[in-house]
């Protein structure tokens, strides 16, 4: 369907006329940088271009109050003196003749974007506005932001489209108050904000952008607030919030529309956020978040003020956008402990609203957590973290060129089975190999000659190679015995493969876990029975009491031990097997891939057996990028399935630091 990217040059034709240190970094270049870079990788030309509209009023009128837009509307009429005392009604925000236009012009983009999502245009889109929106409030500008034009558009997508769950995901570094106020009411929104707060002392210094600011009255529990109380925060720390809080509440929340607030000031190297997650992060968080919504995800630009880091993100995120697999993860070490602090402290908070949470731990005891500490009186210095004030110039590498391959998902199919639409039939080239034939017969035929089982065998194995060379990005393989293909590219990989092998068995098929010893593979089952290996560090099995058929049981698990445990192991494989009678259903199958994909730059190669041709269709859509279709509001997960996941993270906590919910040292661990 594509990728909408809406851009308009005009939006670049107002600047700061006078003096103003805090608002000297809002330039023009912030949008010209981001589209060049987009064309000069080629990413703008791959985007379906869509023309920009002004806003109407009744479009303003959505959010903002008709004093304010009347007060607006004067701007473009003002004389240099008008326009600096307009602006003195408000904080760190700037007027300018055009300013009004180009403003009407930042929320029609953002309208188009979602027409042409709703309408079925496009998949998704990016568009790249100025100004940004989201902290001017219903009659104030704020924050270099004059209209709401995330917080329109939802409003707008409600109205249109007859919308009834938007999801807002708020990655910015500052905390979007205009949004929380105008949906802090409305449990049709659920908004998600992670921002730099420093226990409130950094912009814009409020106390409900705090961790316990979750919404009123029928909104309580849909505002989600993550204060980063400190600087320098990771590609860890952002993935940890999403696995741990955003994903599971998204799931059971089930939004029917996805607007990101793509502030990009959250980047490496800007001077407002000041913290050291690279580019390459916003494919990932983009990337989890493209399976709701059945794919339908808008960006909408807010900040961003680092001229290298903001370009390099915007790309990441567009060519995320149009299907192109993330790169392999970087630079993931453990949550640092002020993170975990925010990460208890979050879900502490919203376990009374959200089944996914009810097993969070109490809030930390500890002095420096994010409960809301005493501020310091004006002037004094407690030269505590001084040494992450962020004062040092922050030099990252490149984001890595991701190279597609030209062959996005092959299948090895059984005589009679069609092979479905955009994907490749795969058979191995030329002569097989008599070692590698020998060797096949000698461990997996033993007991017969069957030359049917062999050459699918050899097919499996060569396909794992041209995967493993970036030749062929996924693959689809139907066996008659799944458990002995596993067993097949298992030791493939071990012994012909550059790059370790994430195994993810769903149903009770028998798993050897001595596949797993030397961590050249990590292996984690989903099924309904107890394991008797409990030690392992590469072998995890997961036993949900109603096996692979309860959903909000196995989408729990998915989130907060499978992607977890993934993206720390990072392997360059992942092999997806369905086990017979696994009693998972399409949808959640088609999710799990979807998310699985993020991983191994799309290296994803499932095995099912030779009976499950009806599933042929639907995987190889999940496996060539399309979204899964979405699962519906959620159920709380079984007890018996949340103390079976936590038991195990709590086993498991110490070999993989992305499991950890609870800050060190703070007087407990999640309950189990």
């Amino acid at each position: 369907m594509g990728t909408a990217l809406i851009y308009d040059e005009e939006m670049t034709k107002y600047k700061l006329l006078w003096v103003d240190p805090a608002c000297k970094i809002e330039v023009p270049e912030r949008l010209t940088v981001s589209h060049e870079a987009l064309v000069a990788t080629g990413l703008a030309d791959r985007c379906v271009s869509i023309p920009v509209r002004e806003a109407t009023e009744a479009d303003i009128l959505l959010v903002h109050s008709e004093e304010y837009l009347e007060g607006v509307k004067k701007t473009p009429y003002m004389t240099l003196e008008d326009l600096q005392e307009f602006t003195l009604q408000y904080g760190d925000v700037y007027f300018h003749p055009n300013i009004y236009h180009c403003a009407k012009l930042a929320i029609g983009a953002s309208l188009q974007l979602v027409d042409a999502v709703m309408t079925g245009k496009v998949r998704n889109g990016m568009a790249l506005v100025r100004p940004p929106g989201h902290h001017s409030m219903r009659s104030a500008a704020s924050g270099f932001c004059v209209f709401n034009n995330v917080a329109i558009a939802a409003q707008y997508a409600k109205r249109q489209y007859g919308v009834k769950r938007v999801l807002i995901v708020d990655w910015d570094i500052h905390h979007g108050q205009g949004v929380q106020y105008c949906f802090e009411d409305d449990p049709s929104v659920l908004y998600f904000s992670w921002h730099r707060y420093e226990h409130q002392k950094f912009w814009p210094q409020l106390r409900e952008s705090d961790f316990d600011s979750v919404g009123k009255e029928k909104g309580a529990g849909f505002n989600i607030n993550v204060p980063w109380n400190k600087v320098k925060m990771q590609n860890s720390d952002y993935l940890s919030i999403f696995f741990h809080v955003l994903l599971p509440v998204a799931y059971e929340f089930s939004p029917d529309l996805v607007l990101v607030c793509a502030g990009f000031d959250s980047a490496i190297g800007d001077p407002e956020g000041e913290m050291c997650a690279t580019p390459d992060i916003f494919a990932h968080l983009t990337h989890l978040l493209m399976n709701l919504a059945g794919g339908k995800v808008c960006a909408v630009l807010e900040g961003g003020y680092n001229l290298t880091s903001l370009p390099q993100s915007v790309c990441q995120t567009v060519q995320t956008l149009l299907g192109d697999p993330a790169p392999r993860p970087a630079n993931l070490e453990s949550p640092c402990k002020s993170a975990l602090e925010s990460l208890q402290c979050v879900r502490s908070a919203h376990r009374q609203y959200w089944s996914c949470l009810k097993h969070a731990a109490d809030l930390p005891t500890s002095d420096i957590s994010t409960k809301r500490i005493k501020l310091e009186e004006e002037g004094e210095k407690t030269g505590e973290g001084e040494e992450d004030k962020g004062t040092d110039e922050k030099v990252w590498a490149q984001p890595p060129k991701r190279v597609a391959p030209s062959i996005r998902t092959a299948v090895v199919l059984p005589d009679g089975v069609a092979c479905p639409d955009q994907c490749e039939r795969f058979s191995s080239p030329g002569d097989p190999d008599p070692l590698v034939v020998s060797k096949l017969r000698e461990n997996y035929l033993k007991d017969g000659d069957d030359g049917n089982a062999l050459t699918t065998l050899y097919s499996l194995t060569a396909l794992a190679d041209k995967m493993d060379r970036n030749e062929i990005c996924s693959g689809l393989v139907l066996v008659r015995d799944v458990s002995m293909a596993m067993m097949c590219v298992v030791q493939h990989a071990a012994t012909a493969l550059s790059n370790r092998v994430l195994v993810v068995c769903v149903g009770d098929g028998k798993v050897r876990s001595d596949c797993s010893e030397d961590g050249k593979t990590l292996v984690v089952q989903f099924s309904s029975k107890e394991s008797d290996d409990q030690r392992s560090k590469y072998y995890i099995p997961v036993c949900l009491q109603k096996g692979c058929s309860d959903v909000p049981g196995l989408l729990h698990s998915i989130s907060g031990l499978l992607l977890p445990l993934g993206y720390e192991y990072d392997p360059g494989l992942v092999l997806l097997v369905q086990m017979p009678d696994s009693g998972i259903c399409d949808s959640v199958w088609q999710q799990l891939i979807g998310l699985l994909q993020g991983l191994a730059r799309g290296h994803t190669l499932v095995l099912m057996r030779e009976d499950e041709r009806t599933r042929v269709g639907p995987t190889a859509s999940s496996l060539l990028g399309n979204a899964a279709p979405s699962l519906g509001q959620l159920h709380a997960p079984l007890p018996e399935d949340v103390k079976a996941v936590e038991s195990l993270r709590h086993r498991l906590k110490s070999d993989w630091k992305l499991l950890q919910t609870t800050a060190p040292e703070t007087g407990g661990d999640d309950e189990i």
